[in-house]
């Protein structure tokens, strides 16, 4: 998909600030045994289709509003991912506006983790 030049300065905006890992770095972290909250943050229709096993559902339309009640922790590290890894870049940039200290977001998102063949959940 072909991005607008204003979305993409706002989602490279937000990556100097959010830190990124890659499906291969999250599946390192995850066989670490390393304590962590993994959230899609894709639309609802998206996370129907199909979603990364264990993940939580929080769309990048309501996470702002729904974060502190679903995780009210904010050292909790939180692996948040969408389509591409746009979404939730910019998804975490707001959350580390509201206090919340260990956010990761996971370039390449769904795309990079069905590409790679890892399992999904519906």
């Amino acid at each position: 998909m072909a991005h607008a030049n204003g979305f993409l300065a706002l989602v490279n905006d937000a990556k100097t600030r959010v830190k990124q890992t890659d499906v291969q770095g999250y599946l390192a972290m995850k066989e670490s045994g390393a304590a962590h909250l993994l959230i899609d943050t894709r639309e609802e229709s998206e996370w129907n289709a199909g979603h990364i096993p264990g993940a939580i559902h929080l769309s990048k339309g309501i996470i702002e509003r729904d974060i502190e009640k679903t995780v009210p922790d904010k050292a909790a590290t939180l692996v948040l991912y969408c389509g591409g890894g746009f979404r939730s870049a910019l998804a975490g940039d707001n959350l580390q506006k509201m206090g919340y200290a260990n956010v990761i977001s996971m370039d390449g998102g769904w795309k990079a983790w069905t590409a790679a063949g890892l399992p999904v959940e519906k």
